[in-house]
């Protein structure tokens, strides 16, 4: 097949090949991923992660707890198996419309451009946990795996959680040997014993963690973070960019493993059928009893800690044997999914799955318009509202955005074919203008 035909076959998915419980499920999945974001928007650093800085109780503490214990992380699970499972997406239908390498090409230059839009979240729009850049670099790892079986892949997703899992606890481990050997240092009488130059760096390091854990360093930290975030441009862009790039290359690398877990399991429920829905309902069933028993325990032994020894992260470090946070987020994250799921199966819920599915489609623009809206509200060059709600108000902010990208996504496509950066992510994946507005005989996208 030559350039000038490929052109004519390779095209974006038209609305009647759209899967609309994916739509619905991304939509979800968006919308759910701010309530794990806010606190990254609107409060100071190290107040996002611990209530114990400002001494949080009441609602405030409470709506930590929730969002901790059965939230967290949940949602950008959902988001990396719907990820995981459009990958096959676009290369299966890619493979009906050219031959070749078209597909792969297509895929990669798809992948490419989500990076640049990855950096664009990042360094114009500031927002440091940006998740598109990770997509684009570990979604060009996933592919090499598309044509594994759904088996194959569920056992691959299980090796990474336990890769995961030992990376954790290596970590933890090298955190509690030099907390240890520091201390025992300590306690040696230096008019007796001089201390070598390995051991006073190892009593440094050991000390340098107790003074950034103290609550008195956290407060430091968090009164520099609000001067420097609701002060002048040229300032909060240069700290934030800085969290941005340490954001984009730290979690590549350390979250190489977390995002993989959750694209091989979308593709393997894909294969099944399991996230259309094809699935019994006691699959699901299964997936919600056992993954939020299973998850919510474990996200309840995993916090016990933190409160019980008062946020303090020198004395967490050096209590805790063993680091179950990434067990504990497959789980709940599997039980969250199988509940929706279970929704969906009911029939009860079409009205949610309908007022779902437009968001989905406009998915990648409400990613974006998140970091844009939320961004404006709080940041000290938009509104200036950073540090000045309380932890559980911050949440009314979440539902006034999920309210206007409702909205909008409603209206925007009863005239549009896509999303506005939607259809410029596909225009530059294809090399070519794509059609935009809706035309008068446009059907409805179809279920599939």
């Amino acid at each position: 097949m030559n350039i000038a035909s490929t052109t004519v076959y390779a095209a974006p998915v038209s609305q009647q090949e759209r899967i609309t419980i994916l739509d619905s499920l991304r939509g979800i999945a968006i919308l759910g991923i701010l309530l794990m974001n806010v606190p990254g928007f609107a409060l100071p650093d190290p107040v996002m992660d611990d209530p114990s800085v400002l001494g949080e109780s009441g609602a405030n503490f409470k709506t930590w707890y929730f969002i901790d214990w059965f939230m967290e992380g949940s949602q950008r699970a959902l988001f990396s198996m719907l990820f995981g499972a459009g990958i096959i997406l676009f290369i299966s239908r890619q493979e009906k419309k050219t031959d070749g390498l078209w597909p792969a090409d297509y895929f990669f230059r798809r992948q490419l451009w989500l990076l640049v839009f990855g950096l664009f979240n990042a360094f114009i729009l500031l927002w440091f946990w940006d998740i598109l850049f990770h997509y684009a670099c570990i979604g060009m790892i996933a592919f090499a795996f598309r044509r594994l079986s759904a088996k194959t892949l569920i056992i691959v997703a299980v090796v990474c959680l336990l890769l995961q899992t030992a990376r954790d606890n290596v970590e933890a481990y090298r955190d509690r040997k030099m907390i240890y050997k520091g201390e025992a240092i300590a306690k040696l009488d230096t008019t007796v014993t001089k201390l070598t130059d390995g051991q006073k760096e190892d009593l440094g390091a050991m000390t340098g963690l107790k003074e950034k854990t103290s609550k008195e360093s956290k407060i430091k930290k968090m009164e520099k973070n609000l001067k420097t975030v609701r002060g002048s441009y040229g300032g909060f862009y240069q700290y934030q960019s800085g969290r941005s790039m340490e954001g984009e290359l730290y979690y590549t690398y350390f979250g190489l493993w977390d995002i993989l877990i959750f694209m091989f399991l979308g593709m393997a429920f894909f294969k099944t059928g399991i996230l259309m829905g094809h699935a019994s309902a006691k699959i699901y069933c299964a997936l919600f009893i056992g993954g939020l028993g299973l998850g919510l325990t474990l996200s309840y032994f995993r916090l016990q800690p933190l409160i019980d020894y008062k946020f303090d992260g020198y004395n967490i470090k050096r209590n805790v044997l063993f680091e179950c946070y990434e067990i504990s987020r497959t789980l709940r994250s599997v039980g969250i999914f199988g509940l929706i799921m279970l929704l969906y199966k009911s029939g009860w819920f079409k009205w949610l799955f309908a007022l779902m599915r437009p968001v989905g489609q406009m998915a990648f623009t409400n990613y974006l318009m998140q970091s844009f809206l939320v961004g404006l509200f709080f940041y000290g060059i938009g509104f200036g509202m950073y540090g000045k709600l309380n932890r559980f108000e911050i949440y009314y902010v979440v539902a006034a955005t999920w309210v206007l990208q409702i909205i909008w996504s409603h209206i925007w496509l009863r005239y549009f074919r896509f999303g506005p950066l939607e259809w410029c992510w596909r225009s530059l994946t294809y090399w070519k203008l794509q059609p935009f507005k809706k035309s008068s005989t446009a059907t409805e996208p179809m279920p599939v």
